[in-house]
């Protein structure tokens, strides 16, 4: 059983750690290569980057949104020339989302710029404080993978 100071310790330590993560994010976040795209529409150039096509309906499942919100956010990313639409070679209803060579240059200069800016930070820390980084981000990998 956990003693009620404990408790308080660990709920104080679980706040601090959401907001400092949360403050990371959210700064890294502004480090982008299209100021203009919101992080949604980044967040479905990064899924076709790293999973590959899918349909709208995957996308929808993936990023957590309504098959209506997310068709809307194909759509202006296609307008811009990000992503294509094409019919399923297997089952001519369905169209499969890909990415353009224009998306993948922004999905590729946007963790470009993302990079510099954590190596950028990381310059300015003592070895020990990068190990204790290191250290952490292998932490946080198993925690978001449980």
């Amino acid at each position: 059983m956990t003693s009620p100071d404990a408790a308080t310790d660990l709920s104080r330590e679980a706040s601090d750690l959401r907001i400092a993560t949360f403050r990371l994010a959210r700064r890294m976040r502004t480090q982008r290569a299209v100021d203009s795209m919101s992080d949604g529409q980044f967040a479905v150039l990064a899924a076709l980057w790293v999973h590959g096509s899918h349909t709208l309906g995957e996308l929808a499942d993936r990023e957590r949104v309504s098959a209506p919100a997310m068709n809307r956010t194909v759509n202006c990313l296609q307008e811009n020339g990000y992503l294509a639409r094409s019919a399923d070679e297997n089952d001519g209803r369905k169209v499969v989302i890909t990415l353009t060579d224009d998306g993948r240059g922004v999905v590729d200069e946007t963790a470009r710029r993302r990079d510099a800016w954590v190596e950028e930070a990381l310059g300015g820390m003592t070895a020990d404080e990068r190990e204790i980084l290191a250290r952490a981000a292998e932490i946080m990998q198993r925690m978001v993978a449980s």
